[in-house]
């Protein structure tokens, strides 16, 4: 027996910290599917057997996540599908959307282009688009915790926001992933989740439920948001990179990260990984173990050691 049986995954998971806990994700292939959803995107063929056993390889091959996005609440589908093609790598990232009429449109499109400059295969998104995870299929929690904050969300901020399929980290529900920066939330609440969109429209980061960006490694991601806990940073302020440090002998060791500031100060992060009791990690699933990482130093460096 565990003292997590029978809780939502959300609820088991309260007390395991959000930093360094987004996939990480450096090119999204969003694709409008307003039927139903399988639990597995691309296992479930719900896309077609042929189209999806295709699409699947392709976008695999170009380490591209294949997406499924619809609008919150009852819509008419008109059969013109919107595709969403986003890099959110750490520097750089863009968003460019087009209409398709046929779901075999999305063989036409090469997906190792999503990794690289915007293509000019649609037009540029300027306002960031904001994917809120509703995939019942996959979690319970997602559907449950994350359709009403897509519908809040969608009322505020129309032709923006999307329900979308797993992200990566239901036990986090409600997720929520603001493009192309990559900003992945967990735990948000209505007001958080605004608070967030809007500081982004204003090249701002809120910090209320950050899980990561999803261009980042999760130590790079833990790295980040340890700086900005101390200091007060743009959106794009700050570059990230994984530093190695020989630190034989410590088993809680899980990395270290340079965090570059564009004014020139430069920050050494190191993290740690911190057990915890085990728990379900999706709804119904049996308890495994748990581990988060937190970090474990935030040192600023002078010049002469950044240069060293």
């Amino acid at each position: 027996m565990s003292a997590f049986d029978g809780l939502p995954c959300s609820t088991a998971a309260a007390e395991v910290p959000l930093p360094g806990s987004a996939t990480r994700i450096g090119a999204w292939l969003c694709v409008e599917h307003p039927g139903a959803w399988g639990r597995d995107v691309i296992g479930d063929e719900v896309l077609g057997p042929e189209l999806t056993a295709e699409l699947a390889a392709r976008t695999s091959a170009a380490k591209v996540r294949p997406t499924l996005i619809r609008r919150p609440g009852r819509y008419e589908f008109t059969g013109a599908r919107t595709v969403l093609l986003v890099n959110s790598h750490a520097e750089g990232g863009w968003c460019e959307r087009l209409e398709i009429t046929d779901l075999a449109q999305l063989l036409d499109l090469d997906p190792h282009l999503i990794n690289g400059a915007p293509p000019g295969l649609g037009e540029r998104v300027e306002e960031p688009p904001v994917l809120v995870c509703a995939h019942g299929k996959r979690d319970q929690c997602c559907a449950r915790l994350g359709r009403p904050i897509a519908a809040t969300l969608a009322r505020r901020y129309p032709g923006r926001v999307w329900e979308c399929s797993h992200t990566g980290g239901h036990r986090f529900a409600p997720a929520m992933v603001v493009l192309p920066s990559g900003l992945t939330y967990g735990r948000v609440d209505a007001a958080e989740a605004i608070a967030a969109v809007e500081a982004v429209a204003r090249e701002e980061v809120s910090l209320a439920g950050l899980r990561g960006r999803a261009g980042h490694k999760p130590v790079e991601q833990v790295a980040e948001l340890a700086v900005r806990a101390e200091i007060t940073a743009n959106l794009d302020d700050l570059t990230v990179r994984s530093e190695h440090i020989d630190a034989t002998g410590d088993p809680t060791y899980a990395g270290a990260a340079l965090v570059h500031h564009r004014d020139g100060r430069v920050w050494r992060v190191t993290a740690r990984t911190v057990p915890f009791a085990p728990r379900q990690a999706s709804c119904g699933a049996a308890p495994k173990p748990a581990t988060a990482l937190v970090a474990d130093s935030v040192e600023q460096l002078t010049a002469q050691a950044v240069g060293a």
